[in-house]
């Protein structure tokens, strides 16, 4: 099972805390072969923090929706207490990209948590075979949530 250190700096609406453990089970109903177990830490913070992380991790100088950074295991913790990673979300890129689409600002951030622990998990979408993957597991996970359909429009980069 992932268990989640959140922490949430800003103007996040209420009901942003909860986003994580609903995402993560609506992964594990998909039956995926990769464990769901370890720690997962998730900030929810503003566009100016995730400009900085993107640019000192990724040599990016601008803010983005979501930044998933992979842990590596540590040896001697136990399958379920290793650190699966970090997610770090932006709250103005997320809410003016829900707008852009129609959809709910939290309805669009299950979105991204959704795509960031796939990416914490392993997955990628660097090529088309692999991002075809991606997104589908994404849409039946947004399906599992009752949620919208992410990719009916174009996603932002």
């Amino acid at each position: 099972m992932i268990r989640f250190e959140t922490e949430i700096e800003g103007d996040w609406p209420d009901g942003a805390d909860a986003l994580p453990e609903r995402c993560a089970a609506a992964l594990r109903g998909l039956d995926l072969e990769e464990a769901l177990d370890g720690e997962v830490s998730v900030l929810f913070t503003d566009d100016e923090a995730v400009r900085k992380l993107n640019r000192d991790w990724r040599g990016k100088d601008r803010p983005t929706n979501v930044l998933s950074f992979p842990a590596e295991p540590v040896p001697g913790l136990p399958d379920d207490a290793q650190p699966l990673g970090d997610l770090a979300l932006a709250w103005e890129t997320c809410a003016r990209e829900a707008a852009e689409r129609g959809v709910a600002p939290l309805d669009h951030t299950a979105h991204l948590l959704v795509h960031g622990l796939l990416h914490l998990l392993g997955y990628d979408h660097r090529d088309g075979e692999e991002a075809l993957a991606m997104e589908a597991l994404e849409a039946r996970a947004m399906a599992a949530l009752g949620l919208h359909a992410p990719y009916d429009q174009p996603p932002a980069d």
